[in-house]
């Protein structure tokens, strides 16, 4: 049985098939990325899911794709901590993120964009990845991220730009003392998580002028960043990956329109269509 994962900093999801692509498992645990935790704390998050810990003499490959497994120290560390908790699997893989999403939103090329807890982008020529920039992360890049939209939240908040009304809302939902944020940025782990949960008050609650003008701001931020870098672009469809994405596809689509670019497909979750590869062309059921 072949056990596939989809992880970010806030959340993994675990797919397990057997040898006749029947899905068997499918759970979730807490964020591993190996650039942001430390070796315990991946530890104990991947055993801390009893499913798992349940299966893991009856896994034969696992494969994972995960944000921060770009470049080798990390990706090392985590295969090492899997093949360690799946003992008796064969096959252990770390691959970065974008490969998943590749994998999830097409097999033409095209180029790929990520959108969730950080931002990410490529150009896939139909067998291989090329990124035009190398990630920074949550600090320096991540455009229309969830954790860019969370800074963007607090900010204005804070500058009083937030219209009174959302303030007020905001307010009830989310503990904004100045001790408790600083704490979670600048003394916690997993900052670029902390600041994308705040992202979440732009979409459960109704549309309105100043979340489209902030959406629309990220979105043509990221597009000028991270999509027009690649020339390809003129010709090709731009697919992205990611809840913040899947959310604001409608904004996407207008910011895209401008320069003539072709929306490709939009997935909200990256591990639906990394099923699908491996049914097709992996297990080739």
């Amino acid at each position: 049985m072949i056990l596939i994962a989809d992880g970010g900093s806030t959340k993994c999801d675990w797919i397990l098939l057997d040898n006749n692509g029947e899905q068997v498992l499918k759970t979730r645990t807490k964020g591993l990325n190996p650039a942001v935790f430390k070796e315990p704390v991946l530890e104990e998050r991947l055993s801390e899911n009893p499913e798992l810990f349940e299966i893991r003499d009856q896994v034969e490959k696992v494969h994972f794709y995960g944000a921060g497994c770009g470049t080798p120290t990390p990706r090392e560390l985590l295969r090492s901590i899997l093949a360690n908790h799946f003992s008796n699997a064969d096959e252990v893989l770390v691959m970065e993120d974008m490969v998943a999403a590749v994998y999830a939103a097409t097999t033409e090329p095209g180029i790929i964009c990520i959108l969730g807890t950080g931002s990410n982008s490529c150009y896939y020529d139909g067998e291989n990845l090329h990124q035009a920039v190398d990630s920074l992360g949550y600090i320096l890049m991540d455009e229309a991220s969830g954790n860019y939209f969370g800074k963007r939240l607090i900010r204005d908040y804070y500058y009083k730009r937030m219209p009174p009304e959302i303030a007020e809302k905001f307010q009830e939902r989310f503990d904004l003392n100045s001790d408790t944020i600083k704490m979670n940025i600048y003394r916690k782990e997993n900052p670029n998580s902390y600041l994308a949960h705040f992202a979440e008050f732009i979409f459960k609650n109704e549309m309105n002028g100043y979340f489209y003008k902030l959406l629309y701001e990220g979105m043509s931020d990221f597009v000028h960043s991270r999509v027009l870098c690649y020339p390809q672009v003129s010709t090709l469809p731009v697919h992205f990956i990611g809840s913040i994405a899947y959310f604001s596809k409608d904004i996407i689509r207008a910011v895209l329109t401008p320069y003539g670019i072709q929306l490709g497909n939009v997935v909200q979750r990256p591990i639906d269509g990394l099923i699908e590869h491996y049914r097709k062309n992996v297990i080739k059921i």
